[in-house]
């Protein structure tokens, strides 16, 4: 072999170790600091091309009970609360936004545990007083009730054991 060519090999080598190199530290970063979650536009969503009806405006009032007297089906579900995990008895009021959830300092739900990722899960208010919750392709994954969820949302009703981690919650009115 020429020396040009022995030249151009380790040249060659030595760019991509530092690649290596480089990806190893980018892949620790996005792992200790979480990397930026982008928000859909209002109406879009993964894997859906139709569009999702309009939520309410906050300023809506709440539904009456049918006129033939019989009561309103939905439940207000006014709190999340986590039943079991080091933040066990803790109550988080729920508004009318959609709340992450992680180990991240981000997101609204903080969670500290080694099997919580950063961006772990989302829990969204679907419409009305309905909620529904999403796995953010969170390495443990999450669970609704026993069952792995998979990347679309799957709806939540008040009682429902979800399990993100080592920590346990639920929807309670």
């Amino acid at each position: 072999m020429s020396e040009l060519v022995l030249l151009l090999l380790r040249i060659g080598f030595l760019v991509l170790l530092w690649f290596f190199v480089f990806g190893v530290v980018y892949s620790l970063r996005a792992d200790l600091f979480g990397v930026k979650v982008r928000k859909l536009p209002v109406g879009a969503s993964a894997g859906a091309p139709a569009a999702a009806p309009a939520a309410p405006p906050r300023d809506a009032k709440p539904k009456a009970a049918p006129k033939n007297g019989s009561p309103a089906t939905t439940s207000s579900v006014s709190k999340l609360v986590i039943t079991s995990g080091p933040k066990a008895g803790l109550e988080l009021p729920l508004g009318h936004e959609s709340m992450t959830i992680g180990r991240s300092s981000e997101s609204a739900l903080v969670i500290r545990d080694d099997y919580t990722s950063s961006h772990h899960a989302r829990l969204l208010l679907v419409r009305g007083d309905n909620w529904a919750i999403q796995d953010l392709d969170s390495t443990n994954g999450t669970f609704l009730a026993g069952k792995r969820l998979g990347s679309a949302p799957a709806s939540i009703s008040v009682g429902d054991a979800v399990k993100v981690g080592a920590t346990t919650f639920e929807l309670r009115a």
